[in-house]
């Protein structure tokens, strides 16, 4: 199953959530109504009253659990008791979850996820939160920190990413609000117990307060019972699907086993301490958090996630690392050393070089990356400039970095977008990031100004709001300050644009497309004739040829003939959004037009290379750092 289908099958399971919440509102409320028959009598107004007034309970509160978390992952993390991690921390244990996290974000090709720590927790956990990449964060215990290895940090990151790329994160707060929805009669029903319990008033009083309270527990109770439900019957599959595309992009399915044998294996396993919150969160943990079994198991049984990765592996040889482990715990930074955990690096390509594509190949490669991906994504972060990375980690540095990146080469270009940067965030910013463009163009591999973007981001959406506004005006200012503006800094800044307004609002912006291709026929012309003229300007037969290759992928009946747009990138304006709001499914076959559009030779150069993994990344379709394959 590829990106695309996954996300098919997420929109496939966010309305199969619709109709198993509407089963277990329709059980609440003719649980209601039985009550209510056995006090009152079964008078119609009476029973269409308790009705009404169950269903606006239950929709009132699930509207209201979902408001809560409209913040996203920051606020899921904060939530449920996260700690952020400092940039400049001297942990050796954050140190080692920052590395980690920023090769597999690259490798995947999405932004750099907030970070948070469970510090209480001494179990083996991690979850991710959040709408879409540009609000992500991932939380992991303590325990996790510091009983595991490396290789396997790593592949429980991966599995948590492969939520972050395949929609179950929005899908996992929506659940969240509904499995408040159909258990608030429960909460309802304690607050009832305890207020008429500390009632002074008569006896008759007080039984009454203390009638309803029960009535509204055991109402409660079957919400309960089906919230624990729907989460098992949802999360089950979501997690053996995350498990197998974690050992995709690992080196070895290793890392993820030995992290699920020192859960089977360590008395903490996976069990977390605060059990109302983990009530809450159980579908999204790494391991079962609240210990569950049969119909309730909102994950498969660990043996078998072992033996899925394992087939070897049995029930005796998990005694014996049990018994090991009592006599000496295991300590994460001690393995890396003993292991020699530190891996080959691939080399970059050279800046000059051009690679072998076909669009079926690219579009298999979307939120999909491979061993290989990951060696390359190290191979980049080691190789950005020292000075670079640390500038991507500090809040009064990361606006000059990424607006450096988005300057241009023509010196009358440069005058217009230096006033346009000063008159907005102030001539100090302006200098810095004029500084930042003469290192930038120095150092830069063409390969590396994704990645340093990624490494930058979540620093800058920790910004003020104002702040954010103001640096998203002043990016489109700085694209737009000249026609000569190149395609890959405009879809750059496009991009910044794209994962701060996501940051900034990112339960507005979490759904599924479900529009065709013959919807937008005009905007497909749009897009692959700027990206065919791009790669072909001095050309105008060639870049007709590339424009068709593109067209004959996504509407081969339609004649749309082409035409370089008379504004040059700046047409792509009208694009975006009608684009980014196809279905799945139909978004697989834009991502092999604009690859077949891009190669239509079959071979293209690494900025052009580059230049695709922008577009596909400001339509969501993130793309690995190695798109050939050998």
């Amino acid at each position: 199953m590829n990106f695309f289908e996954h996300q098919a099958a997420a929109r496939r399971t966010s309305t199969r959530l619709v109709v198993l919440f509407a089963l277990a509102v329709i059980g609440i409320v003719v649980g209601v109504d039985l009550a209510v028959m056995a006090v009152v009598g079964g008078s119609p107004g009476v029973l269409l009253f308790a009705t009404l007034a169950t269903l606006a309970v239950i929709g009132g509160a699930s509207m209201y659990r979902i408001a809560s978390l409209r913040g996203g992952g920051e606020s899921v993390a904060l939530q449920f008791g996260g700690t952020p991690v400092p940039e400049d921390s001297t942990d050796r244990y954050l140190q080692r979850l920052r590395n980690v996290v920023e090769e597999i974000a690259i490798a995947s090709g999405v932004p750099m996820p907030g970070l948070y720590v469970l510090e209480h927790e001494s179990a083996i956990n991690a979850f991710a939160a959040g709408y879409s990449p540009s609000d992500a964060a991932i939380a992991v215990t303590r325990g996790a920190l510091e009983k595991l290895n490396r290789d396997e940090l790593q592949g429980v990151i991966a599995h948590e990413f492969s939520h972050i790329l395949n929609g179950d994160m929005r899908l996992n707060i929506r659940l969240i609000g509904v499995l408040f929805g159909i258990m608030v009669m429960g909460i309802i029903g304690r607050r009832l117990m305890l207020h008429g319990g500390m009632s002074r008033n008569s006896r008759d009083g007080v039984a009454m307060f203390l009638v309803m309270a029960l009535v509204a527990i055991v109402i409660g109770y079957i919400g309960l019972v089906f919230g624990r439900m729907i989460k098992a019957g949802i999360s089950r599959t979501r997690e053996s699907l995350a498990d197998a595309s974690a050992v995709q992009f690992t080196r070895q399915t290793a890392g993820l086993a030995g992290a699920l044998k020192k859960i089977a294996g360590l008395h903490e396993g996976s069990r977390l301490g605060a059990r109302g919150e983990t009530e809450e969160i159980s579908h999204m943990l790494f391991g079962d958090g609240l210990g569950f079994s049969g119909l309730f198991a909102t994950h498969p049984p660990i043996l078998k996630r072992i033996q899925a990765l394992e087939p070897g592996f049995r029930a005796e040889n998990l005694e014996r690392l049990q018994s090991q482990w009592r006599a000496t715990p295991p300590n994460g930074l001690e393995e890396d050393a003993h292991m020699g955990l530190a891996g080959a690096r691939d080399a970059l390509p050279a800046a000059s070089s051009r690679i072998n594509v076909t669009p079926a190949m690219v579009a298999s490669q979307v939120a999909l990356p491979e061993a290989n991906d990951y060696r390359r994504a190290d191979a980049i972060v080691h190789a950005i400039p020292d000075d670079l990375r640390e500038r991507a980690r500090q809040r009064d540095q990361v606006t000059p970095l990424l607006l450096g990146m988005l300057l241009g080469r023509d010196p009358a270009v440069l005058g217009k977008q230096r006033i346009e940067i000063a008159s907005r965030l102030g001539t100090p910013v302006a200098d810095a990031a004029f500084a930042c463009r003469t290192t930038l163009a120095q150092s830069l591999h063409p390969m590396q100004r994704l990645p340093l973007a990624a490494l930058a981001f979540p620093v800058l959406r920790l910004r003020p709001r104002p702040e954010l506004d103001a640096f998203m005006d002043t990016v489109f200012a700085v694209v737009n300050a000249d026609g000569e503006v190149s395609l890959f800094e405009y879809c750059l800044g496009r991009l910044l644009q794209v994962q701060v307004r996501e940051s900034l609002d990112p339960a507005r912006y979490a759904r599924f497309g479900r529009r065709k291709p013959g919807n937008v026929k005009q905007e497909f012309a749009t897009l692959l004739a700027v990206v065919a003229h791009a790669g072909n300007s001095d050309d105008a037969a060639q870049a007709q040829r590339a424009y068709l290759a593109g067209m004959q992928r996504v509407l081969p009946r339609d004649h749309v003939p082409y035409a370089p747009p008379a504004n040059g990138v700046l047409a792509l304006e009208a694009v975006w959004e009608p684009l980014d709001a196809l279905d799945p499914l139909a978004k697989q076959v834009m991502v092999e037009a604009i690859t077949a559009a891009a190669s239509h030779d079959g071979r293209i150069s690494v900025e052009e290379a580059e230049l695709l993994r922008t577009i596909c990344g400001v339509l969501h379709c993130p793309l690995p750092p190695m798109l050939e394959r050998a």
